[in-house]
């Protein structure tokens, strides 16, 4: 029973250290995800500027 509960805390300590490392893979899901917002907001930016000019005269 002992040697059993050794081998599962040692394994348990593996999973620990791993779990808050910040991998390659992690690294490369987050630049996927952020890469389209990032070139899309300039011209979001620009759309709304141009909206609120637009609607800004004709509001008053």
């Amino acid at each position: 029973m002992k040697e059993w509960w050794h081998k599962k805390k040692a394994k348990m300590r593996k999973n620990q250290k791993n779990n808050g490392e910040y991998t390659f893979w992690d690294f490369l899901f987050d630049v996927l995800v952020w890469l389209p917002e990032l070139i899309l907001l300039p011209f979001r930016i620009i759309f709304w500027l141009i909206r609120g000019l637009i609607r800004n005269p004709f509001d008053l």
